[in-house]
């Protein structure tokens, strides 16, 4: 069942969905963010991943046409400023989906990361019909946890050696929303001023355990 990937917009950033004349642009703002981006950046631990950017746009379409994933492009002013993807699209009785994301430098501090994931989540929500949504974000990245703080996604939990990012296992924070959480939606609660104070807040214990490698959170 193939997802519709939409075209959504809030004042001056919008997302849409990506396509392969983005390749280019695309190509040229991860170079450019080299140093910005690769410190979170997913790798293969099997060896080296491939760069070929037309391949990656056309793996995202098929994903969205498979009804596993939403590729969006983030766009500020009409600039290409980055990607959002939903992706681990399931339906029945999980309905859930996971959000990641990137901006390139430039871009940031503007609103775009936040503003692009309530739009996309809002979207999953009351259009796709998903029941939760799921953000997982590395401790050290704290631009990404200051996302989660803004819009409100609860904390759920210290997910060790998660994702391999920049070559090795790394320990992630889970953040999350369900339906029932936004009768609203996620951009509107936060526009609104109505986030629950200290729902993306980690614990002291979650913060410090993911500061020692091989141990676990009590």
């Amino acid at each position: 069942m193939a997802i519709a990937v939409p075209t959504l917009r809030d004042e001056r950033i919008t997302i849409r969905p990506i396509r392969l004349r983005d390749a280019r642009s695309l190509e040229r703002e991860l170079l450019d963010n080299r140093g910005w981006l690769r410190k979170w950046e997913a790798t293969n631990p099997h060896g080296a991943m491939s760069f070929d950017v037309r391949s990656s746009i056309r793996s995202l379409q098929a994903n969205a046409r498979a009804g596993l994933g939403l590729p969006f492009a983030v766009e500020y002013d009409g600039q290409f400023a980055g990607q959002l993807n939903v992706s681990s699209v399931t339906y029945g009785s999980l309905s859930s989906a996971t959000i990641g994301y990137w901006v390139s430098e430039r871009f940031a501090g503007l609103g775009l990361t936040p503003t692009a994931v309530a739009l996309a989540s809002d979207y999953c929500f009351f259009q796709v019909g998903l029941h939760r949504i799921e953000i997982c974000i590395r401790p050290e990245n704290a631009p990404s946890l200051r996302v989660v703080e803004k819009l409100g996604f609860r904390y759920e939990g210290l997910r060790r050696r998660y994702i391999h990012i920049n070559g090795d296992w790394r320990d992630h924070f889970c953040f999350a929303l369900v339906a029932e959480e936004l009768p609203v939606g996620v951009l509107r609660r936060w526009h609104d001023g109505k986030v629950p104070e200290g729902a993306g807040s980690v614990p002291a214990a979650d913060r410090a355990a993911a500061l020692q490698p091989g141990t676990h959170p009590r």
